[in-house]
């Protein structure tokens, strides 16, 4: 692939990833950092997936498990937060390396100092069992002497520093390198500052270096590019099919302004057996506002917004998930991701909207989805409020084709 054409991609790829949405920014690198922190154990992930084999005409195209796809090859993959994918790829790397070359045979770039630190934890834990194996990490800080050559096999780090211990120090040389691991992939070609150095790396490496692609989240145009920077990939993808709302109850109220609405939401308590609660918010301002009022109303509440650091984030979240805030507020910070099984009602307070004003599905889809986890039965309520509010619910009615109104006649409770 030439640079001009991978530029061309990445372009297309940050227009399509503003970073401000719905009213609070949503930083994709530090929301996958947030999720790391977070997850104690694996998920269990009952989405099936589609692989798809880069030839067609092979007897293994149809394969749907690892143990058939005769790695290595090329991949492109994508898996959820906490499913794995980091100790995958780490022991592809470990067990890829010739431990007899004291040379850099794989690099792993990741879009953050923070989640190359964490990636590399996992990569030493695993390595124990390589104890041959020696890995270095290039990030802000670590200064290497000039002139040297690096003898470590696994090198992880940020973009930046690995172009510049590739290019201006020459602490390695790209040329030996025999596997190279994009993980954040999305988060990576999206993130604006590394378009140019991901493009330098990539053009240095051999013509025939694995290329590994590895990611939770990847919307079309990222497939796109990421299907024209890895060549004559193996693709595995969860099946579209799979974001079902099944196990979701979904209904809207019609109100006429905030306090209406937060007229509706105290009602939705006075009726309905509630053991947690998510509440998105359009705006900061705005949660901060509900936040404020449920909390006089004798509610346990956590807030949760964009301006709070990764590890407030984190703290409340877990003050969430062990019971001690019984409702959470938040904008889309919190959206995808979290898994709290307690979570009985969402409610979205101010519906989710592109920047152009329509539905956002795929936000309305991700919030929703923060109840009726793992099997069980969730209820979630769209706050109605004005002629293009009713415009959005019906936009995304004819998407999902599953909500209903609340018969105020048949509930009378939820009369405001």
């Amino acid at each position: 692939m030439s640079e001009d054409s991978w530029a061309q991609a990445v372009d297309i790829q940050e227009a399509a990833n503003t970073s401000q949405v719905n009213g609070d920014e949503v930083d994709l690198a530090e929301q996958s950092l947030l999720n790391k922190m977070i997850r104690r154990s694996l998920v269990r992930n009952r989405n099936q997936v589609e692989v798809l084999q880069r030839d067609p005409t092979s007897p293994l195209y149809s394969v749907k498990t690892f143990e058939e796809l005769r790695l290595p090859q090329n991949l492109i993959a994508q898996s959820q937060s906490g499913t794995g994918k980091t100790a995958a790829f780490s022991l592809a790397m470990l067990s890829h390396v010739n431990r007899a070359n004291k040379w850099t045979q794989c690099l792993c770039i990741l879009p953050t100092y923070e989640l190359a630190l964490q990636t590399g934890q996992v990569i030493e834990q695993m390595g124990k069992f390589c104890p041959d194996v020696k890995l270095a990490y290039a990030i802000r800080g670590n200064r290497l002497e000039r002139g040297m050559k690096l003898q470590d096999h696994i090198v992880i780090g940020t973009p930046g520093t690995v172009l510049d211990w590739c290019t201006k120090y020459k602490f390695i040389d790209p040329k030996k390198i025999t596997m190279f691991v994009l993980d954040e992939a999305d988060v990576m070609i999206a993130t604006q500052g590394h378009r140019d150095q991901s493009i330098r790396i990539h053009r240095q490496l051999p013509k025939g270096c694995q290329m590994l692609l590895f990611s939770a989240t990847f919307e079309d145009s990222v497939w796109r590019l990421a299907e024209q920077v890895v060549p004559d990939p193996n693709i595995i993808r969860l099946k579209r099919e799979e974001e079902t709302l099944d196990t979701i109850k979904q209904f809207f109220v019609l109100c006429k302004e905030k306090e209406d609405k937060f007229t509706a939401l105290c009602n939705l308590y006075g009726s309905l057996t509630i053991a947690q609660a998510m509440i998105f918010c359009h705006t900061r301002k705005m949660a901060a506002w509900l936040a404020a009022h449920l909390t006089k109303e004798g509610h346990q509440v956590g807030l949760l917004s964009g301006e709070m650091t990764v590890e407030q984030r984190a703290n409340v979240i877990e003050r969430f998930r062990d019971g001690r805030e019984k409702v959470l507020v938040t904008t889309n910070v919190c959206s995808r991701g979290i898994d709290v099984e307690q979570v009985s009602l969402v409610v979205n307070f101010d519906l989710p909207v592109n920047m152009d004003g329509s539905a956002d599905n795929e936000t309305y889809l991700h919030r929703i989805g923060r109840t009726g986890r793992f099997g069980r039965r969730g209820f979630a309520v769209n706050m109605v409020e004005s002629k293009h509010s009713m415009d959005i619910i019906k936009q995304i009615e004819m998407h999902f084709s599953i909500l209903a109104k609340l018969a105020l006649d048949d509930l009378k409770h939820f009369k405001v």
